[in-house]
């Protein structure tokens, strides 16, 4: 079953079929937003000279995601998604949905031949955010443990600059998946919220770890208060 799921002809209708139910879910549900101004600062900044924005929410969101970006600025937002197989049906859909997908994640151990295309895809995040583009990231991608922060998102801030959000994202009823992170699928005409936080550009020589610890925090703490209003 999996090898035929594999198959890219497979990969790109399901991802055809996915993207028309997210449009069609996210569309019809009843959103509540919280703190929202701090987003609109950083999507309302004049844009010369400026860099782009950072986003991040978890992986269990990505589903939820397209409802929190404004989808009518200049540029569209990029992706962040991983090589992987699973990876390849995930940016089929997302890019169907507004969002080009920049492909690439780090290895999971130190085997130099082990390459998922961290290093390259990290440089194009870079170039892109510098030149204004907006990217989003789920930081405990591609295969977790969920929840759980790992330091190139953080390296990505001190390096570019760019201001960094954090959203939490859920909608009440859904459908949970028996996947790695719990991956939340929106059903349509439920309740949904999006919770804001951040928006602050991060120092140059902030410390990676610190960093790391801080956003996990703060990415939990949105997510956690947009269930209760998804409730």
């Amino acid at each position: 079953m999996k090898h035929w799921f594999r198959r890219p002809g497979v990969q790109a209708a399901l991802a055809w079929l996915m993207a028309a139910y997210l449009r069609f879910a996210l569309s019809t549900i009843r959103w509540r937003q919280e703190d929202r101004a701090c987003a609109e600062r950083v999507w309302d900044a004049p844009q010369p000279g400026r860099g782009g924005v950072i986003v991040c929410f978890w992986h269990s969101r990505i589903a939820l995601s397209p409802a929190c970006w404004p989808l009518d600025r200049a540029q569209a937002p990029r992706a962040l998604i991983s090589l992987s197989p699973d990876g390849q049906f995930i940016a089929g859909a997302v890019q169907r949905l507004g969002f080009p997908a920049i492909r690439g994640s780090s290895r999971k151990d130190s085997d130099p031949t082990n390459d998922k295309g961290g290093a390259s895809a990290f440089r194009d995040v870079l170039k892109w955010i510098k030149g204004g583009g907006g990217v989003a990231i789920t930081p405990d991608g591609p295969r977790g443990p969920a929840e759980s922060m790992k330091e190139g998102a953080p390296m990505l801030g001190r390096l570019s600059g760019a201001p960094v959000l954090f959203v939490g994202l859920a909608a009440q009823p859904c459908l949970r998946l028996n996947s790695w992170d719990g991956a939340m699928i929106p059903l349509p005409f439920t309740r949904g919220a999006i919770v804001w936080a951040g928006g602050e550009p991060v120092a140059r020589g902030a410390d990676s770890a610190v960093l790391a610890t801080d956003w996990a925090q703060t990415l939990s703490a949105v997510t956690r208060r947009a269930e209760a209003l998804a409730r």
